[in-house]
């Protein structure tokens, strides 16, 4: 069989060995998938068997999510520790505690690090999905979103790999329980925070 030039990306192209076939090309070599040539052209089908799962795509569902033990990593009682009630500034004091300490700032610049890994491991996946042989899968710019804390790549991703191979919607499903679990757990820190300002003296 003849070869592509070396730079030739993943897809499908004129069978070397000739017919009216068109054979997959995975971006280093022919593989044994073959066209239907008598199959409509606006059907995207990944070859049977095509494998849809690999440690980028999970890794774009669970990254965003390691910086959570850091809520409970806060001393409060350090903080309150030393709060003296009857110092009109020690509400002050006590906020700028909570945004300057270790807990928080590890929250802040993870959750921006962990998101920046997302867009990578989404461009990974991407690539590894072309050259598995999906056809046009679901576009690793979508993982930008991440950014803004939503997880539109991986949802995507699950939905148009299911339309070419009939799988992959677990990673959808795994996302949305990881989002449910997330927002109940951030409520509840939520809803802790507010009881803890609450009970401050008012001084202005």
């Amino acid at each position: 069989m003849t070869t592509p030039a070396g730079s030739t990306p993943a897809g499908w192209y004129p069978d070397p060995a000739g017919g009216v076939t068109k054979r997959w090309w995975d971006g280093t070599q022919w593989t044994d998938h073959v066209s239907d040539p008598y199959a409509p052209a606006t059907v995207l089908k990944a070859p049977e068997g095509t494998k849809v799962y690999n440690v980028w795509i999970w890794l774009v569902v669970f990254l965003p999510y390691l910086t959570l033990p850091f809520l409970f990593s806060w001393d409060f009682a350090g903080m309150f520790a030393n709060l003296d009630y009857t110092d009109p500034s020690s509400a002050d004091q006590l906020q700028l505690d909570m945004l300057t300490s270790p807990a928080f700032l590890l929250l802040s610049l993870g959750g921006w690090v962990l998101s920046a890994a997302v867009v990578l491991c989404s461009w990974l996946d991407w690539r590894w999905l072309q050259r598995a042989g999906v056809p046009k899968p679901f576009h690793w710019a979508f993982g930008f979103f991440s950014l803004a804390g939503y997880p539109v790549y991986a949802i995507g991703r699950a939905v148009v790999t299911n339309r070419r191979t009939g799988k992959g919607l677990a990673v959808m499903w795994v996302t949305i329980g990881a989002m449910v679990l997330t927002f109940i757990i951030t409520t509840w820190v939520g809803t802790l925070f507010a009881a803890i300002f609450s009970q401050l003296p008012n001084y202005r």
